[in-house]
């Protein structure tokens, strides 16, 4: 009888997208009503921003490296990160690590960084295009989002903190949907909500 070794046997593991765009529709909702002031405050929005903005993506990360896909596992822990930073700055702008640094905190410092993650996302906007259509719109709305912040935290005005507000909503509520939509098709067996095909403009439609 022939056995396989080891080596041979094909581990299947989930696709780690639904928790990944879970994690990211979470820490957005929370984080754009903030924005919108609707609530008040980022105690509550730090929590949220390490633990699903931050962590859920980073477990993402992992699991797409397994699957070897770099472009989930380079978006998923590049944000993941990102929220990682962001909360660390909350609590820091709130006096949790000491008056010293509260005091010392300089907005431009975010406004270069919000610069940097514009230009990634701009190039996993490409990258998105051939993925899925929902995938894609999320990458634009991020697009919005960090050329928002990086000409709010340089001082442009207030027009530009609200055109970050709403690009954050609409990046939970896709978020939300493409999550959903991830883990219904592969429960079901089929497409049962629509998240468009890749535009096939880069590389050829399967």
């Amino acid at each position: 009888m022939n056995q396989q070794s080891p080596s041979a046997v094909k581990v299947i593991t989930a696709d780690p997208g639904a928790i990944g765009l879970f994690g990211l529709a979470i820490v957005t909702l929370v984080a754009s009503s903030q924005k919108l002031g609707l609530t008040e405050g980022l105690s509550y929005a730090a929590s949220w921003a390490v633990f699903l903005g931050a962590l859920a993506q980073l477990f993402a990360a992992i699991q797409d490296a397994k699957h070897n896909n770099t472009f989930g596992m380079t978006a998923f822990a590049a944000y993941a990160f990102f929220w990682f930073a962001m909360a660390t700055n909350w609590l820091m702008k709130m006096g949790t690590f000491g008056p010293e640094l509260a005091s010392a905190v300089d907005g431009k410092q975010l406004g270069f960084a919000f610069a940097g993650y514009l230009i990634f996302t701009l190039f996993m906007t490409i990258g998105a295009m051939e993925t899925n259509k929902v995938l894609f719109f999320i990458f634009c709305l991020i697009d919005i989002l960090f050329l928002g912040l990086a000409l709010d935290a340089f001082g442009a005005p207030g027009f530009f903190h609200d055109l970050a507000a709403y690009a954050e909503l609409g990046i939970g509520l896709l978020s939300l949907y493409g999550c959903g939509a991830n883990v219904l098709n592969v429960h079901f067996g089929r497409e049962f909500l629509p998240i468009g095909r890749p535009f096939g403009i880069f590389k050829a439609r399967p």
